[in-house]
């Protein structure tokens, strides 16, 4: 069983054909979005005006860091219409939790680990394209939501 932000990626990925993890590059993603690819010497960064979008990925971190930056971006695109300058310290911290948390889900999806057996944190990071910590935190999110989903199916018999 998928939460929201699982079933969204699946659809996400799903409605632009991208259903391999040799597919799962920044470029592939943004030009099947029509969305602007900039790299710059900034914080990663995504930007909208009108129907046009611009996402701006830090040319200084790694491919791994740079993917993972670029999950976090998308959570901005897919659900944000918020200005952060806007809003108080708190709520924008919110916010940017929120879209770290997506970037987990992102970058190594649900449904591509539901195909993998016996994967290793080392497996993760080749397959996806991430860092150790963040293939550690990742394969301990989903390992978690199996262990919780097995004690909620003994306890209901």
């Amino acid at each position: 069983m998928m939460n929201k932000t699982e079933i969204l990626i699946s659809n996400f990925y799903h409605s632009i054909n991208i259903l391999d993890v040799s597919l799962f590059t920044i470029e592939t993603i943004t030009e099947r979005l029509s969305i602007k690819l900039c790299y710059w010497s900034h914080s990663s960064a995504i930007a909208s005006y009108g129907d046009m979008c611009c996402v701006f990925i830090n040319e200084s971190l790694s491919k791994c860091g740079q993917w993972q930056n670029f999950g976090h971006e998308m959570y901005h695109y897919l659900h944000d219409e918020t200005s952060y300058d806007l809003l108080n310290e708190s709520y924008a911290e919110y916010g940017e939790t929120k879209a770290d948390y997506f970037a987990y889900h992102f970058c190594v999806p649900t449904f591509m680990l539901q195909q993998l057996k016996g994967v290793s944190v080392y497996d993760v990071m080749e397959l996806f394209n991430v860092e150790f910590d963040f293939a550690m935190r990742r394969l301990e999110m989903y390992q978690s939501k199996i262990i919780e989903r097995s004690t909620s199916f003994e306890r209901t018999y």
